[in-house]
């Protein structure tokens, strides 16, 4: 599959001029602009390039520690899978990044306690905490 880097570089232009006032809360999942990347790491899709992102770490107003999300559901020890109303999700944890909130578009929902621990729990197995 070819990926389209010329119009997610168009994009990026946008989000580099952007000016958000969000307000976001750790634990809460956003659809967010990530981006088109290399071989293994997640990429976001459509004409957006965009993908669910659960908010772990507010840095700043600005800035915070994110995990992308995938609803293709997969078992290892850096991944951890829930599920918000009627979807399966899997939290991508090898895949942690910090992000700028210029690239979040649209509040999701956010992850239940019972959820939010095994994410924790899974998260710091793999950082090794």
């Amino acid at each position: 599959m070819e990926k389209d880097f010329d119009n997610w570089n168009i994009l990026k232009k946008k989000i580099e001029s952007k000016s958000t006032n969000l307000i976001i809360k750790e634990w809460e999942i956003w659809w967010s602009s990530i981006w088109i990347n290399t071989r293994t790491e997640s990429c976001g899709k459509w004409t957006e390039f965009r993908r669910p992102v659960l908010i772990i770490k507010k840095l700043s107003h600005e800035t915070c520690f994110v995990i992308p999300l995938s609803t293709k559901i997969k078992t290892w020890t850096w991944f951890a899978n829930y599920k918000i109303d009627w979807i399966d999700y899997t939290a991508l944890l090898y895949q942690l990044k910090m992000m700028h909130t210029n690239r979040f578009t649209k509040r999701e929902a956010y992850i239940d306690k019972q959820d939010l621990e095994k994410i924790k729990k899974r998260l710091k197995f793999l950082l090794n905490l």
